[in-house]
């Protein structure tokens, strides 16, 4: 909600702020957008506008898919999607609707009131819109100072990144590693880097600003899937796109901002190659040569996000004045009188308007206020064909002059612009700028009042945008993407005798060209589609932490950050190409992650199902966590302290969710089934595993209830694979206190008896179960005996530990 409808230089600081404001501050990877979407989500509406319409539509797939597309509303330049009864709108910053009013706001990607380009839009959001009782700004930390001095009373946290990003080093396109977005700035260069890649690499999928989101989205799939291994794009994807890169290397250090060539800014290179990396995986960035290395202290200063605060916003003035064209470019030309703001310069509307105030037919049509403004409607079209201000100008003054004599634009006229459009020939320059010209006329056709039948105009440019979308991936794919059959025709030609290279090259060009080694690969792309198509149940883990499938192995278990973040070994088959390679590996980390759920997925339920105060009980949560810790089994020493301040509801919980609070451990029952098992242990021995690879986990008969302790196991180990370690031996958990609570063992007597009852329940012999029946813990004395000793000693039962 804007706190007015004209808001003048002075409201800087005196503006009346619309409830609680909030700024949520951090490097790239910090999960900022999706707190503020998951924060607007608590309230009855909201709003969240974005620096890119390709992010927009992101969020807005992403909470429709949630909530129903009736709730929620897409609003950007050239697509509105507005249901009668949304309650929440994402939009891009410069299409947000001037009335909204909604209860939560906030705005993405602060710091771009420092963008000479569009600085002024964000800085006029920052100054006057507000959420009636919460607004949140998201950014860079360089505008923590700025946004101190200038919000009154603002709430900051700072996040701190999710993953690590560290310096590579300089890279050639033939050492480039895999997963590596290589970032350019003009669409001539990006063109030839993915041709290189093509070439050398296989192929790359490109993401330009000026795609439309059908073929961003169908480029963006081509590298997630593994199709190719590389991207190449301009600096749009520095700003929130959620790609799986793991390097981010710059073929260029300059750009042209639309003002003037000029060197990349520190703020922006972390933008850039803090696309690298996601969530908690850890990413690198670099340099593509012939660009040499980043110096030192750059390198420093991206790797601990530190950069000099931001002091200035570029500011425009936006309560304008329509009694004239002369009047309206004055009011445009007011310059602020706060230190922090700095004039922006002028943008494309501004310098359109210029042209257009000079030309006599204009001069002539505009006779009053209303004319004024109108003409400031169509300056503010975009210009996404980048044309020169004059050509623009020409271009927009039929629309001027239908939309002040007639209110409305001419149906045939539109129909012959866009009917000019409407063509299938054309390669990729030439579809780029039809594409252009298109978002010209679907911002066109959403302006309200501006045509007859305007759902009508929507749907056709709409179509269109589809159509040619389609046509300029396949172009993209046919130029910079080897064709799919180039593994199977390499694989092929591996299985000829020298002398008859000459002819298989021949038959290779043939489409139909069919051989057993074709048929080969043919199977072997089938069996890694069932592969990254299997569910979790079909890949088989064996205790010592390898990975299979349909017998054959993939991964093995390898160790991690923790014993809960274990890294995979890949010991993929090499018959596989690079596409299906990359894919696999892709499933392979993904059932990692559903490995780890599955295992404490019985913990997870114990927290989830309380309510109220039980569920933000201290206790409670800390036992969960020390249960985690220890896949599934603590000693109760360890606990004590919880478990003194648990609740009865909370007992009850955890008894609900077998839980067993037992005499000298405590433990998840459900972690103790033999697929839990088979987790814990793999997770352990990658832990435990050595530099010779091997681990004391792998020679363990976990299958038994109670065996011999092997040399090299330690305590903590043994108790995270679910298994109480003595003297001599090892006993899992239920089982010892299945053992501590039979009458004759807690009694400590050493008799035949008892040591029939430990041979009946654990299955072994005789003299074992008499070593057993000596090593087990004593039970505990009572207070009152310990008192009268006068020693406050520990337990017999602990000190076996």
């Amino acid at each position: 909600m804007k706190t007015s409808a004209h808001p003048t230089p002075s409201a800087w600081n005196g503006a009346a702020a619309v409830g609680r404001v909030h700024a949520l501050l951090g490097p790239t990877n910090t999960g900022k957008t999706h707190r503020a979407v998951e924060r607007m989500l608590d309230f009855e509406s909201g709003a969240i506008g974005l620096p890119l319409r390709l992010l927009a539509r992101e969020v807005y797939d992403r909470v429709s898919e949630r909530l129903g597309e009736q709730a929620v509303a897409l609003i950007t330049g050239e697509e509105k999607r507005v249901p009668p009864r949304a309650r929440y709108f994402i939009c891009t910053v410069e299409a947000m609707p001037p009335d909204l009013d909604v209860e939560f706001l906030a705005i993405d990607e602060i710091q771009l009131v420092a963008n000479p380009e569009r600085g002024h839009v964000f800085t006029e959001r920052l100054l006057h819109w507000r959420g009636r009782v919460e607004t949140w700004f998201l950014g860079a930390d360089t505008i923590e100072s700025l946004l101190r001095e200038q919000l009154e009373h603002p709430t900051i946290a700072r996040l701190p990144r999710l993953s690590r990003l560290t310096h590579a080093g300089q890279h050639s396109l033939r050492t480039l590693p895999r997963r590596s977005a290589v970032v350019a700035f003009g669409v001539q260069q990006v063109y030839e880097l993915a041709d290189l890649l093509r070439v050398r690499r296989g192929g790359a999928a490109v993401v330009l600003g000026a795609l439309s989101p059908r073929v961003r989205n169908a480029q963006v799939a081509l590298y997630q899937s593994g199709e190719v291994d590389f991207l190449v794009a301009t600096d749009a994807i520095g700003m929130g796109l959620n790609l799986d890169i793991d390097h981010v290397a710059l073929a260029a250090d300059v750009k042209f901002d639309g003002f003037e060539t000029r060197g990349l800014e520190d703020t922006e290179l972390a933008q850039i190659v803090g696309r690298a990396g996601r969530y908690l995986r850890d990413g690198s960035f670099g340099t593509l040569a012939p660009l040499p290395e980043l110096t030192p202290r750059m390198v420093e200063r991206l790797q601990s996000h530190r950069f000099a605060p931001q002091r200035f916003a570029y500011y425009r003035n936006a309560q304008l004045d329509y009694a004239s064209l002369a009047a309206l470019l004055a009011s445009l030309a007011r310059r602020p009188t706060h230190p922090s703001l700095r004039f922006a310069p002028d943008a494309d509307d501004v310098l359109t308007l210029r042209v257009l105030a000079k030309h006599p037919d204009v001069a002539a049509l505009v006779s009053e206020p209303a004319h004024v403004e109108r003409v400031w409607d169509v300056c503010r079209i975009p210009n996404y064909e980048k044309r020169m201000p004059e050509h623009q100008a020409e271009r927009l003054l039929p629309l001027l002059t239908q939309l002040v004599q007639r209110g409305r634009l001419s149906a045939d006229y539109v129909d012959s612009q866009v009917k000019r459009l409407e063509r299938n020939d054309g390669d990729i320059h030439v579809l780029l700028d039809r594409l252009a010209a298109v978002r010209t006329w679907t911002y066109v056709s959403h302006q309200s009042g501006w045509l007859d039948d305007a759902a009508s105009w929507r749907g056709r440019t709409r179509t269109l945008e589809d159509r040619l979308s389609d046509l300029l991936h396949e172009r993209l794919l046919a130029r910079f993407v080897v064709a799919r059959t180039s593994p199977l025709i390499a694989a092929a030609s591996r299985s000829v005798r020298p002398n008859e290279h000459h002819a298989f090259a021949k038959l290779a060009q043939l489409e139909t060209f069919v051989d057993p080694a074709r048929e080969a690969a043919s199977s072997r792309d089938a069996w890694a589609e069932r592969v990254i198509s299997g569910d979790f149940g079909a890949f088989k883990l064996e205790p010592s932490g390898e990975i299979g499938f349909e017998g054959q192995r993939l991964a093995r278990l390898a160790p991690g950050q923790s014993r809960l973040r274990p890294t995979l070994k890949l010991t993929l088959p090499d018959w596989l190409h690079p596409g299906a390679r990359s894919r696999v590996e892709r499933r392979l980390h993904a059932h990692l992650k559903d490995l780890v759920a599955y295992l404490f997925e019985p913990l997870s339920q114990v927290t989830r199902t309380l309510t109220g105060d039980a569920r933000e009980s201290a206790p409670l949560r800390g036992l969960v966590y020390q249960l985690e810790q220890g896949l599934g089994t603590v000693l109760r020493r360890q606990v004590a302290p919880q478990l003194e301040k648990l609740s009865a509801t909370e007992r009850t919980a955890l008894a609900t969710w077998q839980i067993e609070l037992g005499r000298q451990t405590v433990f998840s029952r459900e972690m103790l089934d033999a697929q839990r098992s088979v987790a814990r242990a793999a997770l352990t021995a990658a832990w435990e595993r050595g530099p010779g690879g091997r681990s004391q986990i792998d020679a363990m008969p976990l299958e038994s209830p109670a065996w011999p302790i092997a040399l090299g196991l330690s305590r903590e180990n043994c108790l995270a694979i679910g298994f109480v370690m003595l003297t001599r031996w090892a006993v899992r958990c239920d089982v010892l206190e299945l053992l501590l609570n039979q009458p004759n063992i807690a009694a400590r007597k050493r008799t035949d008896a008892a040591a029939d009852e430990v041979r009946t329940l654990l299955g072994c012999s005789a003299a074992d179960a008499r070593a057993i029946l000596n090593e087990l813990p004593q039970a505990r004395r009572s207070r009152r005996r310990r008192s009268r000793r006068g020693t406050a000693s520990q337990p017999a039962s602990d000190r076996s530990e």
